[in-house]
C-alpha cells in the first residue's frame, strides 16, 4: 500500500509540475511575400511596445512595420538611403520603456532612434572598429536603465550606450573562447540585468553582466535538444528563461536562465507552427505569447502558452487509479 501512494504522489507531482510550466501552442499569424502594407521582404527582426504593439524590421523593404498584437497594420517608415529615416537591410529593433523605437540599421553600420510611431530622433554610429563605429551591426536591446546593448556583428563583439547613443564600453574579439564571438547576431536584456548573446557562428548562446564580464555560455553545432545550426534571435520571458530561434534546424529551443534544456517547437515547413529560417523572437508585456519572425515564409507567427491545470475532478481520477 505504501508503494501505491508513493506512486500516486509522483504522478500528481508530474502534473504539478506540467500545469506549473505548460507547453506553446501556435495562435495565429500574419504576412506574405511583398511590399504592401502587411507583407514582408524578409521579416529578420521584431520588438514589442507599449499595448503589445508589435515592430517588424522589413529587411529587404528598407523599413519598419508595426501592427496589434493580432497583426492588424498600423503604420510604417523607412526608405532606402543613407539620410535620417532611411535604411541599407536593417536588421533588428528594441523598444524603450518610454516608448523609443531603436533600429539596427546594419548595412548603414549604424543605429538609429524614433518615437513610437516612427518620427527621427536621431542616430548614432558609423562604419569602423573604433568605440562606437560599427560594422553590420545585427542585433539590439534596451535595458531597463535605458542603456542601449548593440550586436556589433563582424567586429565580434558588443557595444552598449547611453539612451541617446553616448559610448559607454564593449567586450568581446573574435574567436570561440569565453567571451569571444564568431558573428554575435542579436542580443537580449534578462529581468535581472544580465545581457544574452546568440554566438552565431560558434553555434552556442553566452551570457554577461551588465558591464560584459562573462557568466556562462551552452550549444554546439548540431540537430539534438540543447544543439544550433546557426542560432539567430533570442530573448528573455518575464520568468527568465531565454528563447532561442535555431535557423537552420527550423525550430525554437528554449533553456533555464543558465543553459538547461527545456523544450522545443517547429520543424521545417509552411504549416502552422512549421517554419523557414526563424530570425527574430520577442514576448509581449505579460509573456504569455511569444512572437517569431518566420523569414523564410515571410510571416509573422505568434504563440501562446498553454498551462493545463490540475482541477480537483482531474486529482480524484489520478486518485482513483491507485486505489
Amino acid at each position: 500500500m505504501r508503494k501505491l501512494t508513493i506512486t500516486a504522489a509522483a504522478a500528481l507531482y508530474a502534473l504539478a509540475a506540467v500545469s506549473a510550466f505548460g507547453a506553446w501552442v501556435y495562435e495565429g499569424q500574419w504576412g506574405s511575400e511583398g511590399s504592401g502594407d502587411g507583407q514582408f521582404n524578409g521579416a529578420f527582426g521584431l520588438a514589442t511596445g507599449r499595448g503589445d504593439t508589435v515592430y517588424v524590421v522589413d529587411y529587404g523593404n528598407f523599413r519598419v512595420q508595426y501592427f496589434t498584437s493580432a497583426g492588424s497594420f498600423l503604420g510604417k517608415w523607412g526608405s532606402p538611403g543613407e539620410g535620417n529615416g532611411q535604411f541599407v537591410y536593417p536588421v533588428d529593433a528594441a523598444v524603450a520603456r518610454a516608448g523609443t523605437v531603436y533600429v539596427a540599421d546594419t548595412w548603414n553600420h549604424r543605429v538609429q532612434y524614433f518615437t513610437a510611431t516612427g518620427s527621427y530622433l536621431g542616430k548614432w554610429g558609423s562604419e569602423g572598429s573604433g568605440n562606437g563605429q560599427f560594422v553590420a551591426p545585427a542585433g539590439i536591446a534596451v535595458a531597463s536603465n535605458g542603456n542601449v546593448y548593440v550586436a556589433d556583428t563582424w567586429n565580434h563583439r558588443v557595444q552598449y550606450f547611453t539612451a541617446t547613443g553616448s559610448y559607454l564600453g564593449k567586450w568581446g574579439s573574435y574567436g570561440s573562447g569565453n567571451g569571444q564571438f564568431d558573428g554575435p547576431f542579436n542580443v537580449a536584456v534578462a529581468p535581472n540585468g544580465n545581457i544574452y548573446v546568440t554566438d552565431h557562428e560558434n553555434n552556442r548562446v553566452q551570457y554577461f553582466t551588465s558591464s560584459g564580464s562573462y557568466l556562462g555560455k551552452w550549444g554546439s553545432k548540431g540537430t539534438g535538444d540543447g544543439q544550433f545550426n546557426l542560432p539567430w534571435g533570442v530573448a528573455l520571458a518575464p520568468d527568465g528563461n531565454a528563447y532561442v530561434t535555431d535557423g537552420w534546424n527550423h525550430r525554437i529551443q528554449y533553456f533555464t536562465p543558465t543553459g538547461s534544456f527545456l523544450g522545443k517547437w517547429g520543424s521545417y515547413g509552411k504549416g502552422n507552427g512549421q517554419f523557414y529560417l526563424p530570425r527574430g523572437i520577442a514576448f509581449n508585456a505579460a509573456g504569455g505569447r511569444v512572437y517569431v519572425c518566420d523569414a523564410g515564409n515571410a510571416r509573422i507567427q505568434y504563440f501562446r502558452r498553454s498551462d493545463p491545470r490540475v482541477e480537483p475532478t482531474s486529482l480524484g481520477r489520478v486518485k482513483a487509479l491507485f486505489r
